[in-house]
């Protein structure tokens, strides 16, 4: 097994910590580059929710590319995402009353400025689209969240009883998978049903799937053509438009790791992205105090 990739923060001279992080690419459903244990087990929270909007894409052809791109986002709740997930509901028969997403500490008291509410939206949409009650759709037992996981499942090639599910921070089911099959599900998710629609919605719309400045938008605008989402816990998943999948994992969760991990995993495989090689942290007073980079 390869070593893992290797972030470090440093302030002036000190080296305060060490982050380590797992990475795999597969195409055409091979290993082509590795490093860490690419075995190992991540939950995809986030990352998961362009497979998810799967079933939206599939249930509403009419849906326009602002529409899906936001309901595979975990956005920044700025009018542009706002408006993009009221649209949405509108467009499918929602309101904002359905939306069971709870709130987010540092937004608006209002479910629809949750960093996951176009999801929510979507979950609304396909319950409707499929005659599904939406009380109680994001609960475990509803035939939504098992469409959801046999989806998932599905995306990855395994069976629904090899995917481990838990409670995610918006109270919907979330789910894990061997990094290596995480990069496998986004390397085909253009050959799944609905999925090129998904794909052509986050090029066009980057900055609806995440917001300036987030790293799954900046890594679009960065590689054109990729696809990119994030996860909680330091997860990201991405895809060339040639089917190149990847998924990188900072094994203790801190997500400053990942793009100092991404740049120098990127640059073995050939892609440029050495504007992530070096993140600056700044101090109380907008001065840069430390920085993270890999070794």
């Amino acid at each position: 097994m390869a070593e893992p990739l290797s972030v470090a923060v440093t302030r002036g001279e000190i080296v305060e910590s060490v982050h380590r992080v797992h990475a795999v690419a597969v195409q055409n459903g091979s290993v082509v580059a590795a490093a860490g244990d690419h075995h190992v087990l991540a939950s995809l929270r986030s990352s998961a929710k362009p497979i998810q909007a799967l079933l939206l894409a599939r249930a509403r052809e009419d849906l326009d590319e602002n529409d899906l791109a936001i309901a595979s986002a975990s956005h920044f709740g700025t009018e542009i995402h706002v408006d993009a997930v009221r649209t949405l509901l509108s467009k499918t028969g929602g309101n904002e009353s359905e939306l069971d997403c709870g709130l987010q500490d540092g937004r608006p008291p209002e479910p629809v400025y949750h960093n996951c509410s176009g999801k929510h939206a979507a979950m609304i949409a396909v319950c409707r689209a499929h005659g599904w009650p939406v009380e109680g759709y994001r609960r475990p037992d509803h035939p939504l969240q098992r469409a959801l996981h046999a989806e998932v499942a599905a995306a990855a090639e395994l069976g629904p009883k090899e995917v481990p599910t838990g409670p995610d921070g918006c109270g919907v089911v979330c789910f894990a998978l061997p990094l290596e099959r995480a990069a496998h599900a986004f390397s085909r998710i253009e050959r799944i049903d609905g999925g090129n629609r998904i794909a052509a919605a986050m090029r066009a719309r980057p900055e609806l799937v995440g917001g300036n400045g987030g790293t799954d938008t900046e890594l679009m605008r960065t590689l054109p053509g990729w696809i990119a989402k994030g996860g909680a816990e330091g997860l990201m998943c991405a895809a060339s438009v040639d089917g190149l999948g990847l998924a990188v994992k900072v094994a203790d969760g801190n997500s400053r790791a990942l793009r100092p991990a991404l740049a120098a995993f990127g640059a073995a495989l050939g892609l440029d992205l050495s504007r992530f090689a070096e993140q600056t942290i700044q101090n109380s007073h907008g001065e840069p105090a430390a920085t993270t980079a890999s070794f």
